[in-house]
C-alpha cells in the first residue's frame, strides 16, 4: 500500500472524526500573534531543540554542529537565561547530532540518531547512553508525569518509549508517515506528523490515532499553551496556532530563510523560543491575544 493511499485514508479518518476540522476558508481570525522581543547572535551551531526547565529557569538549546544523521561527537548542549543571554555555550559536549530534550527527576533525556544519552544536569555530564537497534533518526522527546520518555523515530516512523531502565516500541501505526513532534497529556500523547501536516491524539492505552487539525506543513515542535490550545512550529519556517475551531499560520520567517525547528513555549512568560537550525541562531517571541 502506497503513500498515497495512506493519505486518503487518515483524510476520511479525519472527516468521520468527531474533531473535524473547518476548511482553510472558513476558519476565523484570533488575533493572535508572536512579536519578536530577542534574538541572539549566530552562535549556535545548527540548533534543533529549546527547552525550558522550570526548575532552574534555564533554556537548553541541542546543538547539532554538523549534518543531522553524523556520528562525529561535535554535537552539544548549550545553556541560556530567559532574555537570550548565553551562560554556557557547551553546557555538555561529547554527543553526535542531539535534537529533542525532555527532563524529569534533574535528568535530561535527548536523542542523537540513533540512542538515547541521559545527563545528569547537576554535574552537566553524560551519565548513561542507550542504543536502539532499530532506530533510524531519532526526533522528539516528550516525558509524561509518571516519568515515561517517549520519543519519535521520524524515518522509521515509529514511536518509543523508555519505562523502568528499557527502551521499547510504542507505536508504529500506517497512518504515521513521519511523526515528530511530541506532547504527553494525562491520558494521551499529541503527535504532529511531518509529512502529512497532520496533528493527532493518541490514546495511551489503546494507541488509536484521532484526527486533532490538519494543514501544518513540516510540523516539528509541538507546544501547549492552554487545555484547547497548542502552538505547533514548522521546520521550513512557520508556527501555527491551533485550538478547538481553527489552525492559524502566527509566524513565517521562510522569506528570511530562517527555520523553526524544535520550538519550547515558556507559559509564565508567554514566550515562544525558536531555534532556527541552519541560520544558527535563537529567537524569541512574544505571544498575544
Amino acid at each position: 500500500m502506497n503513500k498515497i493511499i495512506y493519505f486518503v485514508s487518515v483524510l476520511l479518518l479525519l472527516s468521520c472524526s468527531e474533531n473535524k476540522k473547518p476548511e482553510p476558508e472558513e476558519l476565523l481570525v484570533t488575533g493572535v500573534k508572536a512579536i519578536l522581543k530577542w534574538q541572539t547572535d549566530t552562535i549556535f551551531k545548527v540548533p534543533e531543540s529549546v527547552l525550558y526547565n522550570k526548575a532552574d529557569e534555564f533554556l537548553y538549546v541541542s546543538n547539532i554542529n554538523g549534518k543531522p544523521d553524523s556520528v562525529d561527537g561535535n554535537g552539544f548542549i548549550s545553556r541560556m537565561s530567559l532574555d537570550g543571554k548565553i551562560e554556557q555555550l557547551e553546557w555538555v559536549k561529547g554527543l553526535d547530532a542531539p535534537k529533542g530534550m525532555g527532563v524529569y527527576n534533574g535528568k535530561m533525556y535527548v536523542t542523537d540518531i540513533h540512542k538515547l544519552v541521559i545527563i545528569d544536569m547537576e554535574t552537566a555530564t553524560i551519565e548513561k547512553s542507550i542504543v536502539v537497534d532499530s532506530a533510524q533518526f531519532l526526533n522528539d522527546v516528550t516525558i509524561d508525569a509518571k516519568g515515561d520518555v517517549y520519543f519519535t523515530d521520524s524515518d522509521a516512523r515509529t514511536i518509543h518509549v523508555y519505562r523502568n531502565g528499557v527502551v521499547s516500541l510504542w507505536a508504529k501505526d500506517p497512518m504515521l508517515l513521519k511523526p515528530n513532534g511530541l506532547y504527553a497529556l494525562d491520558s494521551s500523547l499529541r503527535i504532529i506528523d511531518m509529512e502529512t501536516g497532520l496533528f493527532y491524539d493518541a490514546d495511551y492505552t489503546t494507541k488509536k490515532l484521532t484526527g486533532v487539525a490538519q494543514g501544518i506543513p513540516g510540523g516539528d515542535g509541538v507546544m501547549q499553551v492552554s487545555k484547547k490550545e497548542y502552538i505547533i512550529s514548522c521546520w521550513p519556517g512557520e508556527v501555527y496556532y491551533i485550538n478547538d475551531t481553527l489552525v492559524e499560520k502566527i509566524l513565517d520567517t521562510k522569506a528570511a530563510k530562517l527555520n523553526a525547528a524544535d520550538a519550547c513555549y515558556v507559559d509564565t512568560e508567554q514566550l515562544l523560543i525558536v531555534p532556527t537550525f541552519f541560520g544558527n541562531s535563537v529567537m524569541a517571541y512574544t505571544i498575544t491575544k
